[in-house]
């Protein structure tokens, strides 16, 4: 049984240093990718740097991202704000299950297990969630609540 439980605590160790190691490159992303974002907004040129915003009219700028409610580091939420745009910037119409699914599978790659979503215009909820790990906004008219729980193993 000791053995089992050396097992596992090293096997925790590791999957948290390997979050620690998604956490520091996807804070990095944001931090180099709002770094562009900014030089390109400066410069008045659009992501192609055609000088032109298109048939989307600026869609980045022009979205209106509103924070209701957080409990997320800032790099985390920047990141959420980035994927759902990128995702919204894809489709000609609004897939809330793929804009959930997308969100969700880019969270639990990047911060490990256990991240749940949800996308629409009218909803209630109620969750528990972990320390740091609630959001809740909202882009044009579409809202997100994105937050994680804690995931146990199971003892056998």
């Amino acid at each position: 049984m000791e053995d089992a439980s050396a097992e596992l605590e090293r096997r925790s160790q590791y999957l948290t240093s390997l979050i620690q190691r998604a956490r520091v490159r996807a804070e990095d992303d944001v931090e180099e990718k709002s770094g562009r974002l900014e030089a390109e907004r400066q410069q008045g040129v659009d992501k192609k740097g055609t000088g032109d915003r298109g048939s989307r009219e600026g869609a980045e700028e022009t979205q209106d991202v509103r924070v209701r409610a957080a409990d997320m580091p800032v790099a985390l939420q920047e990141r959420a704000f980035q994927c759902a745009r990128e995702v919204l910037d894809s489709m000609p119409k609004l897939d809330n299950k793929r804009l959930a699914l997308t969100l969700k599978k880019e969270f639990d790659s990047l911060y490990g297990p256990a991240w749940h979503c949800i996308v629409g215009r009218s909803f209630g909820s109620y969750v528990t969630h972990t320390l740091g790990g609630f959001l809740y906004f909202s882009i044009d008219k579409v809202y997100i609540l994105l937050f994680r729980t804690a995931v146990k193993t199971l003892g056998h």
